[in-house]
């Protein structure tokens, strides 16, 4: 099968000698919040050259608890993404939760993403689909990478080519996740863009009753291996404070950070061009 790289604004999935940054913070927490992170994440993104995409949740209807903060809400939620994609230039993604959110979304977001416990819910990537939107869609914990394939028919079928799947590892036991890195070639051997997720690769899903934990030391190791293994697309939820964070602190990467790491991934990503056009 044909591979087919996806055109988001400027940014490209699927370029063989770069790869995409996603990232902000986990969710909306509020506006001054989230203008912050996308001005400091851009700016080292630029001075890398990595092309960046800012991603926020203006809603987590998924979260472990019902007292959990979600996010602001749609309606303010798309307000302040549409300001972060004006006074920055930057391609936006962020999730929805059910079809209802599709059209309203679309009229702001770039990238439409759908989120791992939804990814077999056809009507909605049908919608999605139909959106004229790029979708991405994580990988659910609860499949293994060649069932994807029916993810990437579905969308097809309603005239979608712009599409990403996402690998955020898979159930491991109870409140454990693990990653099989073979799943990025099995899922790109598709014809599509693979994003591997980080940050969410390392959550303990509910592991702390009423939220998740994490392992936030390991997302640096699993962040390069996913560029190794040939990933076209970072996903990191990165926050100033993964301690104050009101979603999925343990598992984000601090802001401080993010610029030692991309450093490394993006040498990484440069030797690995090299070597597959030493190997062609």
């Amino acid at each position: 099968m044909s591979f087919q790289a996806v055109n988001v604004d400027s940014v490209v999935f699927g370029d063989p000698k770069s790869f995409v940054l996603i990232a902000g913070p986990c969710v909306i927490e509020s506006e001054e919040n989230a203008v912050r992170h996308a001005e400091k994440i851009s700016e080292i993104a630029r001075e890398l050259k990595v092309p960046y995409v800012f991603k926020a949740s203006y809603d987590k209807a998924n979260r472990t608890s019902a007292k959990s903060f979600r996010g602001v809400g749609m309606d303010k939620g798309l307000k302040i993404l549409t300001r972060i994609k004006k006074e920055f230039k930057l391609p936006i993604l962020s999730d929805v939760h059910c079809r209802e959110q599709i059209g309203p979304a679309s009229e702001v977001l770039d990238i439409i993403q759908i989120p791992a416990f939804l990814c077999r819910q056809t009507d909605m990537l049908l919608e999605a689909g139909r959106s004229g939107c790029a979708v991405s869609v994580k990988k659910g914990q609860f499949l293994s990478p060649w069932d994807a394939k029916n993810i990437i028919e579905k969308l097809e079928s309603s005239g979608c080519k712009k599409i990403m799947l996402a690998e955020r590892g898979v159930s491991f036991g109870y409140q454990n996740l693990v990653n099989d890195f073979r799943a990025i070639p099995i899922m790109r051997s598709f014809g599509y863009p693979v994003i591997y997720d980080a940050t969410h690769s390392v959550q303990l899903p509910g592991g702390q009753g009423t939220a998740s934990g994490g392992t936030a030391e390991f997302i640096p190791t699993l962040a390069r291996c996913g560029i190794v293994a040939g990933a076209d697309a970072i996903f990191m939820e990165v926050h100033e404070n993964p301690s104050e964070a009101l979603s999925d602190g343990p598992n984000n990467l601090a802001l401080s950070k993010l610029k030692g790491l991309l450093e490394s991934l993006v040498r990484l990503k440069n030797a690995m061009a090299v070597t597959e056009e030493a190997l062609v």
